[in-house]
């Protein structure tokens, strides 16, 4: 019999029981569409109180919307956007980002994740000539998709690179909850303290259920933000009902409790499966994930009780990420069945 919790995405976790209960208390009466009511008015607020009163923040369905018109929203078709070759905008989007924006990606290789001043300044090169698309935004992803994370000085140089090019920094933030409660930091702290414009806050994998927002953090780069989002059927008519996931994430530091949890849980794997001789870990388990190579051999019997994906086939490394309601006994009892599996 399979658990009923499983180590393939914090995306599989179930919803907060404060934020279905919230979405309930809500769902009372009419009120206005399109975001024209006092949820989504008073979500947008809690927004601000987090990251300051000079803020624009228009919320959508999913992560992939949240990236692709973010970039949408800073680039013209002959830009390109400079990215990690990992990052879920090269990766994961099925060519979304360019399909929508009409940009080119440039895809930079990375060890752990994590671009640098150095690996962006090679990619960096073509201004002005007619025959090149012209680099306009770098894009990172916080936490990384290896579950590194960017320390703030990092964030802060690739920004400063950035402007005084006048580029702009994206960051994809779908665990910037995870990142932020692994440095210690405030959600501002993390973010536009560091530099960065334009943020796609993350709210699914930390409890909700599919509610995400753009957030413009340099305010002027919103202008025509309102369209670019109808136009990207993103614009959600009983908006309320995201508003409220978004307003009770931030509400009461229910976004820290989740993401330190899951951060823990992730630790207390990485113990456990530290201590079996066939298992290597091979990044740094920094927020809610753990990277290991295992013997080829164990990964069908794994997923035989265990729903995971396998990170790179060929080196026969998986990932296993924690969520908010990953329990200390669901750790346990996984790493106990791991290391009967990879000893047979």
């Amino acid at each position: 019999m399979k658990p009923a919790r499983s180590f393939a995405s914090d995306n599989n976790a179930g919803i907060h029981p404060d934020v279905l209960k919230a979405i309930g208390a809500v769902n009372q009466g009419h009120v206005v569409g399109y975001g024209d009511d006092p949820c989504t008015e008073s979500a947008v607020g809690k927004f601000r109180e987090h990251f300051g009163a000079d803020i624009n923040v228009f919320f959508v369905f999913n992560g992939t919307a949240a990236n692709v018109l973010s970039l949408k929203a800073l680039t013209e078709p002959y830009h390109a956007v400079i990215c990690a070759e990992a990052s879920h905008i090269y990766m994961d989007e099925c060519g979304a980002p360019e399909k929508f924006t009409g940009c080119k990606l440039i895809p930079i290789p990375t060890t752990d994740g994590k671009l640098t001043v150095k690996s962006v300044e090679r990619a960096y090169h073509g201004i002005g000539d007619q025959h090149h698309v012209q680099p306009h935004v770098i894009s990172i992803t916080q936490a990384t998709e290896m579950g590194t994370v960017y320390k703030p000085e990092e964030i802060e140089a690739l920004a400063r690179f950035a402007h005084e090019r006048k580029m702009f920094l994206h960051m994809d933030g779908a665990r910037i909850s995870n990142a932020a409660a692994s440095l210690g930091q405030t959600l501002r702290q993390a973010t536009r303290d560091s530099g960065v414009d334009v943020l796609s806050f993350g709210g699914t994998k930390n409890g909700l259920m599919g509610a995400e927002a753009v957030l413009f953090l340099n305010k002027r780069l919103s202008e025509d933000f309102l369209y670019v989002r109808k136009q990207g059927m993103q614009l959600a008519s009983k908006m309320r009902f995201l508003a409220v996931q978004l307003e009770t994430l931030l509400t009461n530091n229910l976004w820290l409790h989740n993401a330190q949890h899951s951060n823990r849980m992730a630790k207390l794997l990485e113990k456990e499966v530290s201590e079996i001789p066939q298992v290597k870990v091979i990044y740094k388990v920094e927020a809610n994930g753990v990277f290991a190579q295992i013997p080829k051999h164990a990964i069908c019997k794994l997923q035989e009780r265990y729903f995971f994906y396998v990170w790179n086939e060929e080196q026969s490394v998986v990932r296993w990420m924690c969520s908010f309601d990953t329990t200390e006994k669901d750790v346990k009892d996984f790493a106990k069945f791991l290391r009967e599996t990879v000893s047979t």
